[in-house]
C-alpha cells in the first residue's frame, strides 16, 4: 500500500466507526490479518467485535512469562468464549536465562532491554508472516499516544498498523464492555488502570492517566513496540 493511499484511508476513517475499520481491514488483509493484544479493554472490544467479521482471525499476544495470574485466566476465558485462534508469543528466553544472561532483575536496572528481550523482538518475529496488524492504541491513554493515526506504516517492519478505536475514550469503551456484559481482567477493579507484565504495573489513583500504572517512577511510558527504542536496541531488532 503506497503512501499516498495511507494517508487517503487516514483522513476517511477519522469520521468511521471502529467497526468499519475493521470491516475493511479483513476485507482488504485476508488471512494477512493479525489482532495483536494485551487483552485490555479496547483488545476485548476489537476481539468481540470481530466475531461479526471473521472469527478466526489470529491473535498474538505477548506471553511474557511475567503476566499475572489474572490475566492468563481472562486469555483463556474469551479463547473459550470466542474460539479464538489465540497464538501465545513466548520470548526466546525463560525469565531464569534472562537472568542467567543479564542479571537478575533486569526489569529493574534496565526496563527497556527487558521489554527489547520479551516484547519487541517476539513480535517482530510474529508478525513476519502477516501484512497487517490491529492495535488497540487510544489517544487518549497518554500524550505519547495523542497524535495516534488510525491507519500508518509500521516503520519497524514494513506492515500496516490499523488503530480502529484510536478516537475513542477510555469512557466510550468501558461502556461497550458493560453492555455487552464481556469478560475484562478482575485487575481493573482493583485499581490497576492498564495492565502489563507483574514486575512493572502498579495501581494507581482513579484520577490518573490510564496509563500510569505502568513503569512508575522509572521515566518509561512505553514497551517499544509503538515508539522507537534507543538505537542500541533497535540495532539488536534488525540484526
Amino acid at each position: 500500500m503506497l503512501t499516498t493511499e495511507i494517508q487517503k484511508y487516514a483522513e476517511r476513517f477519522e469520521s468511521a466507526s471502529p467497526f468499519e475499520i475493521l470491516s475493511w481491514a479483513s476485507e482488504t488483509f485476508g488471512d494477512e490479518l493479525a489482532i495483536v493484544t494485551s487483552f485490555q479493554v479496547t483488545g476485548i472490544a476489537t476481539l468481540h467485535m470481530m466475531q461479526r467479521i471473521k472469527p478466526r482471525t489470529p491473535v498474538l499476544t505477548l506471553d511474557t512469562g511475567l503476566l499475572f495470574p489474572e490475566t492468563h485466566d481472562l486469555m483463556n476465558t474469551l479463547e473459550a468464549r470466542f474460539n479464538l485462534d489465540l497464538r501465545r508469543i513466548k520470548p526466546r528466553q525463560t525469565p531464569a536465562q534472562q537472568a542467567r544472561d543479564y542479571g537478575d532483575r533486569l526489569w529493574e536496572r534496565n526496563p527497556d532491554r527487558c521489554c527489547h528481550i520479551r516484547k519487541t523482538i517476539p513480535l517482530r518475529d510474529a508478525l513476519a508472516g502477516f501484512k497487517a496488524w490491529i492495535t488497540g492504541l487510544r489517544r487518549d491513554q497518554s500524550p505519547e499516544r495523542a497524535a495516534t493515526p488510525i491507519i500508518s506504516r509500521d516503520a519497524r517492519n514494513g506492515a500496516i498498523k490499523i488503530a480502529p478505536f484510536a478516537n475513542w475514550s477510555e469512557e466510550l469503551v468501558w461502556q461497550y464492555i458493560r453492555e455487552r456484559d464481556l469478560p475484562y481482567n478482575r485487575l481493573h477493579d482493583m485499581g490497576y488502570p492498564s495492565i502489563g507484565c507483574w514486575t512493572c504495573t502498579k495501581t494507581a489513583r482513579g484520577d490518573d492517566a490510564p496509563r500510569s500504572g505502568r513503569w512508575s517512577q522509572r521515566g518509561k511510558t512505553e514497551c517499544g513496540i509503538h515508539v522507537a527504542l534507543p538505537s542500541i536496541l533497535e540495532s539488536d531488532i534488525k540484526a
